[in-house]
């Protein structure tokens, strides 16, 4: 579409008093061709058009067409939006309008930009309402204040003779439950005005994770495929690691290896590397049997059942490559897991074993996460096991990876509760289980264990991590870590949040960072000795 460089030239000729015969034979061109410039219909450019501008006081870019050609394709582009849909708007009054009312044209492109936004802000705010079970759990907090407070009032209102202590308690218990749904509501508004800026570019990770999240973490058709693969596996004997190595060689041509790493593209830095050109997946000396055999198991699956990762891939929600390559991975990973811990048979054993992670990684020569993160996909739909929610943290408190429980309040980055079992294990060598009691008063067992990666040299320095489980105290007693606890005794529930900065305990002496305040911002962590009120400071 071009430019309207004529229209703006007649307009400015126009305006000077200038007839197209005196500008024609000042620019050296006939009237004729003038005529055609003006109407649009000839395009011009070089020496002429440097002419044209100088002739008319014009400075160059004004007569370039690159700010028009840009804002006349935002005007086309805001027409083609379905809100304006039933009027008629046709392209080529896109240009008129740049040319002849270019500030009109301005404000419709700047209000399409606005629009525009503003819309993807609403999708991000649903987005987030959808897939983050902190506004869910907010909300049915604040509902259940509401009611027990109403229900309250009515007793009241609808008990005349009712003795004044028994009244005082009432109106106590209206005043506390007025006091947490207050701080209830000002967590949910914080958080909500605080990550909608996040939330308009959605990371890849994040659309993984949603995506995982909606499906509840339970894949029923790579379960299938992964109880296929194993059948595979097992014509080479009891599954493990010998029988994945002899699968590999005969269907794929992988041979593993152990020991020193060749001088690989890219270098070799983790525990193991496949290299595709000589077809074969290296294992440093140090790698653990577990790790050996779940990295196995997981190029088994991706060269086994690509088809049916890419399908998982390239799901509708995921947006950009980058998403669709990190979920590859992840259900390459799935198929791993359920090849090693087949559904029906894992189940099985960990109600029989009252889910003793540890127990079962020597069944299944698995990891603790490993076992772990299988316990979570145990959803399939009449054969549940134990609801859990899924945590890992890093040395320095940063979460690396969840799967939230219904109800359960989790942060989706950063660092969790500094009271949470995940963090006490990191100081520990053994598991450690907790009870604990959230703001809204739910309640639930934590497990947590400390896992590290086995060093190759004495130089290296291991990479540890730490792992928690964590259910509904309700099943506590259907697992082996909630065996001596005693769950009806309030006194063993340690008071917790879901971070410090969500937290509506502000008290609370193990608060490691700033409280929000009603208006977002940060509150500090110790009063002063001496307040001062800073907005009558003058400038």
């Amino acid at each position: 579409m071009r430019a309207p460089i004529g229209i703006r030239i007649r307009n400015r000729r126009t305006s000077l008093g200038l007839s197209q015969t005196a500008l024609a034979r000042d620019v050296g061109i006939s009237p004729s061709y003038l005529n055609r410039i003006e109407g649009n219909k000839r395009e011009v450019g070089g020496a002429l058009l440097m002419r044209i501008a100088e002739r008319l006081g014009l400075p160059i870019d004004r007569l370039s067409g690159e700010n028009e050609q840009r804002l006349i394709q935002s005007v086309a582009e805001s027409r083609l939006d379905p809100v304006l849909d039933g009027i008629d708007l046709k392209t080529s009054d896109a240009r008129d309008l740049v040319a002849q009312f270019p500030e009109a044209a301005a404000a419709i492109s700047r209000l399409h930009r606005a629009y525009s936004d503003a819309t993807a802000s609403v999708e991000a705010y649903a987005n987030r309402l959808r897939t983050d079970p902190l506004f869910s759990q907010l909300l049915h907090e604040i509902l259940s204040r509401i009611t027990a407070m109403r229900s309250t009032a009515e007793i009241l209102d609808g008990v005349p003779d009712l003795g004044e202590p028994d009244r005082a308690r009432f109106l106590r218990t209206i005043n506390k439950d007025a006091r947490d749904l207050t701080d209830t509501a000002r967590t949910l508004v914080n958080y909500f005005d605080q990550s909608v800026v996040r939330q308009r570019s959605v990371s890849p990770g994040r659309e993984v994770d949603d995506l995982i999240f909606e499906e509840k973490n339970h894949f029923p058709a790579l379960e299938e495929i992964a109880d296929a693969l194993r059948s595979q596996v097992e014509t080479a004997g009891p599954f493990g690691e010998a029988s994945l190595g002899e699968a590999l060689e005969r269907h794929f041509g992988v041979n593993c290896r152990k020991g020193a790493m060749p001088d690989l593209q890219g270098g070799f830095s983790g525990r193991f590397q496949f290299d595709a050109d000589s077809r074969v997946l290296w294992f440093r000396n140090s790698t653990t049997a577990a790790t050996r055999q779940f990295q196995m198991a997981r190029l088994y699956a991706e060269l086994a059942a690509p088809d049916a990762l890419e399908a998982q891939a390239n799901d509708r929600r995921l947006t950009s490559p980058a998403a669709r390559q990190l979920a590859y991975r992840a259900m390459a990973s799935y198929l791993a897991g359920a090849m090693t811990m087949p559904y029906s048979q894992i189940l099985d054993e960990a109600e029989r074993q009252y889910y003793d992670i540890e127990l079962l990684s020597q069944s299944y020569s698995a990891s603790f996460e490993q076992v772990a993160h299988r316990f979570v996909t145990l959803r399939r739909p009449g054969a549940e096991g134990v609801p859990f929610g899924f945590l890992r943290s890093d040395p320095a408190g940063r979460l690396t990876k969840h799967f939230p429980l219904p109800g359960l309040i989790l942060p989706n980055t950063g660092h969790g509760c500094p009271l949470w079992a995940i963090y006490e294990a990191l100081r520990r060598e053994r598991i450690v289980r907790q009870t604990v009691e959230f703001t809204n008063g739910a309640r639930y067992l934590f497990v947590a264990k400390a896992v590290s990666k086995r060093v190759a040299a004495y130089q290296e320095q291991p990479v540890y991590s730490s792992v928690m489980l964590a259910c509904d105290i309700l099943h506590a007693d259907r697992t082996i870590y909630g065996r001596g606890l005693n769950l009806a005794d309030a006194t063993n529930l340690v008071p917790v949040g879901a971070s410090c900065r969500l937290c509506a305990r502000h008290d609370c002496a193990h608060r490691q960072e700033e409280a929000l305040d009603e208006a977002g911002e940060n509150l500090t962590l110790h009063t002063p000795f001496v307040t001062r009120d800073f907005s009558r400071e003058k400038a």
